[in-house]
């Protein structure tokens, strides 16, 4: 998205990899500076509020944030050494507004997780695509943020994603197509490009986002891609810890991306997507199960004493005028896991020591570890695994359920979770809350978890022995 300055010859007045050379080239008053500096604050803490946690984390990580007249708007540049550097101009911010200041962070935020989606070349080279992404991040803001597309001397800034549209219906109609209603239009990324691509006379636009085209502002791959993995990682986190604006926008992310393929698939299958919707694969072999296990626990939550000085929201609210306050380091969440491991055949110490190793790396995890064969028997990470003969899995659900002594004691704690490690021959049991079992069961054994009613979590695991 650009501005009415206009960039000639797709070059820039100086390297925009060169931040000191960035800095250097600042705008002649400092009040018009400090205006912008105050407009971007306080756009970036209504992401973090409410507006957007995707973008709220890419300018959490953007560790450079300079005022600078180098860029007609703003740009994230991402250079080789792996760093990220929000460029702004604070005249323009000032020209805007607070509203229209949102919207261009909204923008360019969302064009640099795009181009982690979409990282095939012919797409990122395509004008048509270029297109499509102004459309659809332009659609995405102005029903996010609830504004208009932002303006300058009464001329609207950026592609307007409903003229785009009426031009599309207009080219189709007059050649006897039947155009997709504006809805159905900017309902996927992918889309708008396919449906772009129908038109005789695609529209060219004027004004591009500083990101596309002709001397588009650095972008290393391998940082956009590690900085946008990372933002989609958090955002997952907020999403399973309960953040209804994470998870709505993670979900919007999803949906919008949903037919690029297989690339696109698998990343947000690594994210754990499919457990975000309730959704769990059926006895998929399990070699990412540290973040498998952490997408399908559920969290609850202790109350946090130790007071803090937030650094960051301290440095907002002076921005803003407003006096900085302590705050309670907040709630802390925590994870219930009960472990049991079925020692009545030949269970090989690689999976014990994986399991151990894996669970003692997942922070919030409090951990109840049991054996059992025939019997429940105490167990603790580091012992060798011993059982005698038989098996039985009603042992394990009396004692979750707390009607089972072992070792003398009950369990008292209420689980998230109960992780039953086994080969799955034995009889079939049928817990009070099988939403809450997950059976890994070992190479070759029954995984007959997940043919009841209602069926529960049961994947294959590695032993360790192929």
């Amino acid at each position: 998205m650009t501005g009415r300055t206009a960039v000639h010859g797709g070059r820039w007045p100086v390297d925009l990899r060169d931040r000191r050379a960035v800095a250097a080239f600042a705008h002649p008053d400092p009040e018009v500076t400090e205006r912008g500096r105050r407009l971007k604050e306080a756009a970036l803490l209504d992401f973090g509020v409410r507006d957007s946690v995707a973008g709220s984390w890419i300018y959490a990580k953007c560790r450079h944030q300079i005022p600078t007249m180098a860029v007609p708007t703003a740009a994230v540049v991402a250079t080789g050494d792996g760093v990220c550097s929000l460029l702004y101009n604070p005249e323009f911010f000032v020209r805007l507004g607070p509203s229209g200041v949102k919207f261009v962070l909204f923008h360019e935020a969302r064009h640099l997780v795009q181009r982690h989606l979409y990282a095939e070349r012919d797409l990122l080279t395509d004008p048509l695509f270029t297109l499509a992404t102004e459309v659809t991040v332009n659609h995405v803001a102005v029903r996010r943020l609830g504004m208009t597309l932002p303006s300058l001397d009464g001329a609207a800034v950026g592609v307007d994603p409903r003229e785009v549209h009426r031009a599309y219906e207009a080219d189709l109609t007059g050649r006897g197509l039947t155009p997709l209603p504006y809805d159905a239009f900017v309902e996927t990324d992918l889309g708008v490009h396919r449906e772009l691509r129908r038109m005789a006379v695609p529209p060219v636009p004027l004004e591009l986002c500083v990101h596309m085209g002709d001397g588009a502002v650095p972008m290393d791959p391998e940082t956009v891609e590690r900085l946008a993995s990372a933002v989609l990682e958090s955002l997952m986190r907020q999403a399973r810890a309960g953040n209804q604006a994470a998870r709505a926008e993670l979900l919007e992310l999803a949906a919008r991306s949903g037919d690029a393929g297989e690339r696109v698939a698998k990343l947000w299958g690594n994210l754990g997507l499919a457990a975000l919707r309730g959704v769990t694969q059926r006895t998929r072999r399990v070699e990412w199960w540290r973040r498998w296990l952490a997408d399908v626990l559920a969290a609850r939550l202790q109350a946090g004493e130790r007071l803090v000085y937030p650094k960051k929201l301290g440095a907002v609210l002076l921005a803003l005028g407003h006096e900085p306050m302590l705050q309670r380091r907040g709630d802390v969440r925590y994870k219930t896991v009960l472990i049991a491991f079925d020692t009545s055949g030949s269970m090989p110490d690689a999976v014990v020591d994986w399991l151990t190793t894996l669970v003692g790396q997942i922070d919030g995890v409090r951990a109840h570890w049991l054996s059992f064969d025939a019997l429940v028997m105490p167990f603790a990470p580091g012992e060798r695994v011993l059982g005698g003969g038989g098996t039985s899995f009603q042992g394990v659900v009396d004692y979750a359920e707390g009607r089972l002594d072992v070792d003398g004691k009950r369990l008292e704690d209420t689980v998230d979770a109960v992780i039953v490690v086994t080969d799955g021959y034995a009889p079939p049991v049928r817990p009070a809350e099988p939403g809450k079992w997950i059976w890994l069961i070992t190479d070759g054994g029954d995984t007959w978890p997940e043919r009841q009613e209602p069926p529960m979590a049961c994947h294959r695991v590695l032993t360790g022995r192929e």
